[in-house]
């Protein structure tokens, strides 16, 4: 039940990101940038220094870069070290306890950490809404788009950006800000979010409106 040991493989490329079945853009005006469970538990499964990794952590440094200087609210999920069996619930059976609660594991590298005005919401199922208040921030700044980046995208990547479909807010998953157990499962959760709840792009695609 622990993470697998995940292979390098090369992050997706514009021309090989799956047909979107909608047409949105972001506006800035309108949208979060959530970092999803970027926590070094969850990245240590990945070969360090090489790709996907390498790649993740460059693109959504720069994304949050440009968030900040666009006024875009970011928003980071982290999961809470040390759960209880009530506190874990069903992930328990899946995964098995989780993250000890150790500070280097439950910490972020520094080029994607939160820094003053972001905000840190700690995480207890596959989708960040649940149990997070991230509907009611979202409600609060009114705001009704999500820009989704982190791991793993077929899991909790892909049923954040499906719980925000079923909330009327518009999600879009950066296909070279995620990275998975697979390139295969990257692929199936890009395609599943395009035809499905989402607009997939790209780091440099994402902002080129404004």
């Amino acid at each position: 039940m622990a993470l697998p040991a995940i292979s390098p493989y090369p992050l997706p490329t514009a021309d090989q990101l799956p047909v979107n079945r909608v047409g949105w853009t972001v506006d800035p005006d309108r949208a979060v940038l959530l970092v999803h469970d970027l926590q070094q538990h969850f990245l240590s499964a990945f070969p360090a220094d090489e790709q996907p990794l390498t790649g993740l952590l460059d693109n959504v440094s720069r994304l949050l870069k440009r968030a900040r200087r666009l006024g875009v609210p970011v928003v980071h999920s982290a999961q809470r070290g040390g759960q209880t069996p009530q506190q874990r619930g069903l992930q328990l059976d899946f995964w098995g306890p989780g993250v000890k609660d150790d500070p280097a594991a439950l910490a972020s590298p520094d080029a994607v950490a939160p820094e003053p005005g972001d905000t840190v919401l700690t995480k207890w199922k596959y989708s960040a809404f649940v149990r997070t208040g991230l509907q009611d921030l979202l409600d609060a700044a009114g705001r009704d788009q999500l820009v989704v980046v982190g791991v793993y995208a077929h899991i909790g990547v892909l049923m954040t950006a499906a719980d925000a479909w079923q909330r009327d807010v518009q999600a879009f998953v950066v296909a070279d800000a995620v990275a998975d157990f697979s390139a295969e499962d990257h692929a199936m959760a890009l395609r599943w979010a395009a035809g499905r709840c989402a607009v997939v792009t790209t780091t440099d695609a994402l902002f080129q409106e404004v």
